[in-house]
């Protein structure tokens, strides 16, 4: 693994720990998004991917504005394969960015490029584009990520070995008769 790469999976490694411990995003690892991936590996990759994406392409952006977002743009917390709408609420694509920001907020404090990132990674589904390369970044590498967990099953084997401790499904409180 080169040095950028090291540091890249370094970064992905110290925002998702501080995350999972102050925001809950573990949570996202008891709901699948793509496939069989879950919301959890699929917010990992998009992060790993978009910072790939851009170190390849020699753009400067801001790392941890980067990896914030990306981890954060689908930390809406529902099944949306199995989520009954509430009448008049739009479609889980129109909807979840906005129920991520609100989650993201009520948790961690963010930057407004981070904002920024989770708020419009749905263009062109959401009329309005991400305003910096990071979040161009992170709408691309999102839609490439769908495309793969999609197609393909087991997706992000390196990823898995790699964040493997981080990306355990939590542990759902016992059901104990009530």
């Amino acid at each position: 693994m080169n040095i950028r790469a090291m540091l890249r999976a370094h970064m992905i490694a110290t925002e998702l720990t501080a995350l999972i411990r102050e925001a809950g995003l573990s949570r996202c690892a008891a709901f699948i998004q793509h496939g069989d991936t879950s919301c959890l590996l699929h917010c990992v990759a998009v992060a790993f991917y978009s910072a790939l994406l851009l170190d390849v392409l020699r753009v400067r952006y801001d790392r941890r504005a980067l990896v914030r977002g990306a981890l954060l743009h689908d930390f809406f917390l529902y099944d949306w394969h199995r989520r009954r709408r509430a009448p008049g609420e739009p479609l889980h694509a129109f909807h979840h960015p906005l129920a991520a920001l609100e989650n993201a907020r009520g948790h961690v404090a963010l930057t407004d490029k981070e904002a920024d990132i989770i708020r419009k990674h749905m263009f062109p589904v959401t009329p309005t584009p991400p305003a910096s390369r990071e979040g161009l970044a992170v709408c691309l590498t999102d839609k490439l990520c769908a495309l793969y967990e999609g197609l393909c099953r087991n997706t992000y084997p390196t990823l898995r070995r790699l964040y493997a401790r981080m990306l355990e499904e939590p542990e759902l409180p016992a059901n104990d008769g009530q």
